[in-house]
């Protein structure tokens, strides 16, 4: 099937990159396909970039190096010159033809938001319908939570087979709800709910995540079974239960592979993927971080295990 938004090979092909960059995507907002790219280029071949399809969509740039005297153009026109500075974010309107001169080494990543995905954050906070975004070219925002995100969501970009479903889309519902309120003008009203789940809809909520231990199931498919929208699940998921849905879930691996490391002479490789993570190396990272010591440490200090384990 083709890509259609403006992420992975077709961000790559605009800006001239030789291999496909690494993309991550959720479509937790009425299907549509929401996703962050990183690009880099250190040795680029100087010219102007190509050029992206006019869509309804936005691009949510963060750019993670220095670029001065970026040379701007849209709708085919040079319109300025602007120092660009690390760790700052700029929005681009797909429907103006976006483009700039590439002459230097650039590094950024950049969030794909569909037209559909804000009108779908607006109908479930019960606000009116964002109508533009500040998209003004050249003017930079230091914008402390799209760095938060972009950080967060680099791991899974550098290790996607890692990458936690839940997740992404817990983060990349949390962006477009960020930037429709920040850069659309997106109001709430006092009628949402602020309640969390009915009793069965978290023991529900909490089977379904526990029956995919390796969390491919999205959010958007477990609020649907709860008929509930995704970001008003995600809430009250988080005020029934105490956690996220994606960290809940972590917890459940760990709690698993607890139970798997009672079987003395079962290698950690394999209790890794039982458990749900993707290998020895992930098992360990999230086993440590929420535990504070590795899988090899615990299984010798509560178990008795030999010290041979590693």
């Amino acid at each position: 099937m083709t890509q259609a938004g403006a992420y992975g090979q077709r961000l790559g092909q605009f800006l001239r990159l030789k291999d496909a960059p690494p993309s991550l995507v959720t479509r937790s907002l009425r299907s549509a396909e929401l996703a962050i790219t990183e690009t880099r280029n250190d040795h680029p071949e100087p010219g102007l970039s190509g050029s992206l399809a006019a869509e309804d969509a936005f691009l949510v740039s963060l750019k993670l190096h220095d670029y001065p005297d970026c040379e701007l153009w849209e709708r085919g026109k040079c319109i300025m010159t602007a120092d660009v500075h690390a760790g700052t974010t700029y929005l681009y309107d797909l429907k103006r033809d976006p483009r700039y001169v590439i002459d230097k080494p650039f590094h950024s990543l950049f969030f794909y938001i569909p037209r559909s995905a804000l009108d779908s954050v607006a109908e479930q906070c019960n606000a009116p319908r964002v109508d533009e975004l500040d998209c003004q070219i050249g003017v930079g925002h230091d914008d402390r939570i799209v760095r938060h995100i972009g950080a967060s969501l680099r791991e899974g970009l550098r290790r996607p087979d890692e990458a936690n479903q839940l997740f992404i889309d817990h983060m990349m519902l949390g962006l477009t709800a960020h930037v429709a309120q920040t850069y659309g003008g997106l109001q709430r009203t006092s009628g949402l709910a602020r309640g969390g789940l009915a009793p069965w809809q978290a023991k529900r909520a909490c089977e379904r995540l526990e029956s995919d231990l390796g969390g491919k199931l999205s959010l958007q498919r477990i609020a649907a079974e709860l008929d509930l929208s995704v970001s008003h699940f995600s809430r009250a998921f988080r005020i029934s239960v105490g956690v996220p849905p994606h960290q809940w879930l972590l917890q459940q691996r760990v709690k698993a592979a607890k139970q798997l490391m009672s079987v003395r002479d079962l290698p950690l490789s394999e209790i890794a993927i039982s458990a749900g993570f993707a290998n020895q190396s992930h098992f360990t990272r999230v086993f440590s971080s929420i535990v504070g010591v590795s899988p090899a440490a615990w299984r010798r200090e509560s178990l008795g295990a030999s010290n041979g384990e590693t």
